[in-house]
């Protein structure tokens, strides 16, 4: 059985599109592993299905399955890019688009030209958003025992799980080796995604991101939410900020608590093809 898929990115995080509501249960974890093979199969971070509406206000329900095979809430450059494919696809209204994920609804807006800015909802640092074991730690920031020494950082959930560690030298900090220890620390019940964040001004940031289920990759959008989401609680930063990743720029806008957060940036289509399933 061939199926259609489009190849799309934001900043170089990609991801495999497809648009059927049966693919999800059709395929495996290792198949969408063999998928996800950067030599012997497409290569994505993330697979993004589109589905049916399931409810009668949205355009499309979307699921996400990152490259491990397992599937995840949310992911917010993948919400930039299913926006802009429906708005290619002609199904977005004044420059707007209603979706919903397992994370929750998701506005997008869609104006064309490339840049597409996502409303991601109003980030959670209760502990039990993101699956953590405060182990009777007030926070906001909490110690891990990683590779025997202690780590600090800010937990919030973005409709996912996150950790944000502050760090004064992006260029030297061991992601490899510090990712995937703190990824499945036994304090995050459902695994976590790590950021890694050096301030450089209360408007600018860079940002690496080592994601749940993928490793370090070019972009992560809710990454840079809930980056920008921890530096704000923590008075380091604006209500708008430029977050510098590997793969580009995003743009986080957040007024403060009780508000929603916005991510902005571009969305584009790499190509469209077929695989036989």
């Amino acid at each position: 059985m061939q199926i259609d898929f489009t190849k799309m990115h934001g900043l170089g995080n990609d991801f495999i599109v497809f648009e059927s509501d049966a693919i999800a249960e059709q395929l495996t974890p290792q198949q969408w592993q063999q998928l996800a093979d950067r030599h012997r199969g497409i290569g994505f971070d993330q697979a993004l299905i589109i589905e049916r509406p399931r409810s009668s206000n949205t355009e499309a329900f979307y699921r996400i399955f990152n490259a491990d095979g397992h599937e995840v809430e949310q992911c917010g450059n993948g919400a930039r890019c299913i926006a802009e494919l429906l708005r290619l696809h002609g199904r977005s209204h004044a420059g707007s688009v209603r979706m919903e994920c397992p994370g929750g609804l998701v506005n997008a807006q869609v104006p064309g030209g490339g840049s597409v800015a996502v409303d991601m909802g109003i980030p959670n640092f209760t502990p039990a958003a993101s699956h953590f074991d405060a182990q009777h730690q007030s926070g906001p920031t909490y110690s891990l025992d990683v590779n025997e020494q202690a780590v600090h950082c800010g937990v919030v959930s973005m409709g996912n799980p996150h950790a944000v560690l502050r760090v004064d030298d992006i260029a030297l900090v061991p992601v490899a080796q510090l990712g995937p220890p703190i990824e499945r620390h036994l304090r995050f019940a459902k695994r976590v995604n790590v950021g890694f964040m050096q301030v450089l001004s209360p408007e600018h940031i860079l940002l690496r991101v080592f994601e749940r289920g993928v490793g370090e990759t070019q972009a992560c959008g809710t990454g840079a939410c809930a980056a920008v989401a921890v530096g704000r609680r923590d008075g380091l930063l604006a209500d708008t900020v430029r977050v510098s990743l590997p793969g580009g720029d995003l743009t986080v806008r957040w007024a403060g608590p009780g508000q929603s957060l916005w991510l902005e940036g571009p969305a584009e289509v790499s190509f469209r093809g077929q695989i036989d399933l």
